[in-house]
């Protein structure tokens, strides 16, 4: 535990040399002034204490000094490796970081991570690099517990920012252009998914925006924590849809999601061939705002609004296969519209395709 990373419990103020931060007056996605906005305006559901944003008012790292020139890359990237609280200092207007690497969570930082950007930081992945990285079963990480697919820990939170151009191509893991997570605990509060991609072929690869694996699951329960996605926008309106084989917006393997009073609009999922893959194609194209896949999980919708989102395949707008139908679907004060699936549908939902125990459960709510 000697490594200098876990030197960072007092406030630190990092800078860095060079031009890889500031605002980009070249990228319309990139400027966090610009772009819809974060959430549906029209989503009036309770939010539970759980999902909630996290106090950052006593920050362990700020990035940058006062100014948008300080606010570099290299900050961000080693504020994250340090872990904790973390919150930016970048002059009175919005900025946005472009990235030259990924920023990683080092698993042994925590046990919460909250990253807060104050809705006036955009982080860019530039089309050349994912954004943000956390793995419980990365070595390079650190393993801090002989059981890395199930654990409480890191508690990462994401808030106030936005997420543009993040881009997973060829990666693996794969997935996750602007996030990947597996293990720990996850949720995003109060930010925005841009312009963000994975790779355009494949079954089972997903989330433009976010893909997440293995969250928490304690002893007697029947299935993962979720992750909670709060007063989110993915895409928004169609210069700013996220793209990928499938799950333009979420896409899981075996997690919960509850998502509130959140946006998806005029995401894609552009594969060709659905799962498994069809003969003589790649496969993928289903779930263009969100795609679900596994055994014993949730997806919990709660004033979303869910317009104009496209698959190839199934799901135009929901992909969400339970392999042993003990899944659930739950949709409440939500409006789904104008999500067309080009190839398969659940017969009476348009734009959803569903396998589940039992019906979609359905109140309150506009699928059309």
């Amino acid at each position: 535990m000697g490594n200098s990373r876990h030197a960072a419990f007092a406030m630190l103020v990092l800078t860095a040399c060079g031009g890889d931060g500031g605002v980009d007056v070249d990228n319309p996605l990139a400027n966090p002034a610009d772009g819809p906005p974060a959430g549906n305006p029209d989503g009036h559901c309770a939010i539970p204490a759980e999902a909630a944003p996290e106090d950052s008012s006593t920050p362990t790292t700020v990035v940058g000094d006062g100014t948008a020139a300080s606010c570099t890359s290299a900050a961000f990237v080693a504020a994250v490796a340090r872990g904790g609280v973390i919150t930016f200092a970048c002059g009175p207007d919005p900025v946005t970081i472009k990235l030259t690497e990924t920023a990683k969570i080092f698993n042994d930082t925590g046990p919460k991570i909250v990253i807060d950007g104050a809705g006036k930081v955009a982080l860019d992945g530039q089309g050349q690099h994912r954004i943000l990285y956390m793995n419980t079963c990365d070595e390079a990480q650190h393993w801090t517990t002989s059981h890395c697919q199930n654990q409480d820990h890191p508690q990462l939170t994401v808030q106030n920012l936005t997420f543009v151009n993040g881009d997973a191509t060829g990666l693996d893991p794969d997935g996750g252009g602007a996030i990947f997570v597996r293990g720990g605990r996850f949720k995003i509060v109060n930010s925005r998914f841009f312009g963000n991609r994975c790779d355009a072929s494949g079954p089972d690869v997903g989330g433009a925006s976010v893909r997440t694996l293995s969250q928490y699951q304690p002893a007697g329960a029947a299935e993962p924590l979720p992750v909670y996605v709060v007063n989110t926008t993915f895409g928004g309106d169609a210069t700013h849809g996220n793209t990928c084989s499938n799950g333009g917006g979420l896409s899981s393997i075996g997690v919960s999601h509850t998502v509130i009073n959140s946006r998806f609009a005029f995401n894609t999922a552009i594969g060709v061939g659905a799962n498994p893959a069809r003969s003589g194609t790649d496969g993928g194209g289903s779930g263009a705002a969100i795609y679900n896949d596994g055994n014993t999980f949730t997806l919990s919708l709660c004033g979303v609004a869910m317009t104009d989102n496209h698959a190839n395949e199934g799901g135009g707008g929901i992909f969400f296969v339970s392999n042993d139908r003990t899944g659930h679907l739950v949709i409440t004060d939500s409006v789904l519209q104008r999500n067309p699936s080009d190839g398969f549908e659940t017969q009476g939902f348009p734009g959803i395709f569903y396998l589940g125990d039992g019906p979609i459960q359905v109140s309150g709510s506009t699928i059309e």
